[in-house]
């Protein structure tokens, strides 16, 4: 089946920026193999870090790869010949290269991120005047009200609506989230995945009935954003920049990298919407050398810690994201279950599809 959510072979190849990981040519160095893959852009500054190419080195690996979105991956995976792995940011596009790749075998993932919401501070405060957000007085972790934001926008509820909002002149227009496309972004396709969750009487969509039912409030919430864009990290630079939009939907990981590394994160916010999706970075290996990729990846003690320090969660060591953000700001939730912060269901790759067709209007 032919990926409705794909776009133009020759974008997808234009989008890519290519790197290498070079290692250090030492006398009585491990010898290497050159692994060749495709990574989602929001790795690219984990993979350029030079502890990690050093360690990767170390284990014998020379990586080679494209940063692309997630969802453009699967274009690229299907077109380009000799690639030993490919690394989204979500199982759904990992499950497309999986059926183009014809594989069998579970993919690994080595870590994950909760997706969330950034704000500034008076914006967050304006959320839970208006009962839209919380925090939790005792750990200062902040939940975003997915519910009470879904019936937000299927009233067409302004920021000049809510108490205080007017304080702010930048808080103007409609209330919505602003995120990636859809069609080309991993994260961009699992909002629309958890709003259709959270739509749906927090149940997963699974037939046209349930596109059906959610799609006034996809194209409502996809409509008001205009044009969007193709990374994770242009709307998440433009916030930090101080020209974003009041919400911004992110990787976690996007937000815990910037006080990880010492740069400045000013009055940033981080909301856990109370039902949330986790980003699951998987490694669809091609050929062995993938394979020895993705196992080094998930069971690499230094690398585990490294990626921690990009604000990934390991998958075989979580706490280790939880004592590197602690006593850091902005505040991040140590344990998501001891936040209480639940998990949406995604929907298959084909009603994903559909979803995402619905949020376009084109279906």
């Amino acid at each position: 089946m032919k990926r409705a959510l794909g776009v133009v072979a020759a974008l997808a190849l234009l989008g890519g920026v290519a790197f290498a990981l070079i290692p250090d040519d030492k006398p009585g160095a491990a010898k290497t193999v050159t692994v060749t893959g495709l990574i989602g852009s929001e790795k690219r500054a984990f993979f350029e870090d030079q502890d990690v190419k050093a360690e990767l080195a170390k284990q014998g690996l020379d990586v080679r790869a494209d940063s692309t979105g997630s969802w453009r991956m699967s274009d690229q995976a299907e077109k380009t010949p000799g690639l030993d792995f490919a690394f989204p940011a979500s199982a759904a596009p990992a499950r497309e290269i999986q059926r183009i790749w014809k594989l069998q075998d579970s993919p690994l993932v080595p870590f994950y991120s909760p997706l969330v919401i950034v704000a500034h501070e008076p914006v967050a405060q304006v959320l839970r005047k208006n009962k839209l957000a919380d925090v939790d007085p005792a750990t200062g972790v902040w939940t975003f009200r997915m519910d009470d934001y879904v019936n937000a926008l299927k009233a067409n509820r302004r920021w000049e609506d809510l108490d205080g909002a007017r304080e702010h002149p930048e808080l103007s227009g409609q209330l919505f989230v602003t995120t990636t496309d859809p069609e080309s972004s991993s994260s961009g396709a699992m909002y629309l995945a958890l709003l259709s969750y959270v739509a749906n009487n927090h149940q997963v969509v699974s037939d046209d009935a349930g596109v059906a039912a959610v799609r006034d409030v996809l194209y409502t919430a996809n409509s008001l954003q205009g044009i969007q864009k193709s990374s994770s990290d242009e709307p998440f630079r433009d916030f930090g920049a101080g020209i974003g939009s009041p919400l911004i939907f992110s990787y976690e990981s996007q937000a815990a990298a910037l006080p990880l590394r010492g740069k400045p994160t000013g009055d940033m916010v981080v909301l856990y919407p109370d039902t949330t999706v986790y980003s699951d970075h998987t490694v669809v290996a091609h050929t062995d050398n993938g394979r020895r990729l993705a196992e080094v990846l998930q069971n690499d003690e230094t690398l585990r810690t490294l990626e921690a320090r990009y604000g990934l969660r390991p998958q075989a060591k979580p706490e280790a994201f939880a004592s590197l953000m602690r006593d850091r700001k902005p505040v991040f939730a140590p344990d998501l279950t001891a936040a209480r912060i639940k998990q949406a269901t995604l929907p298959s790759l084909d009603n994903l599809t559909k979803l995402t067709a619905a949020a376009k209007g084109t279906k």
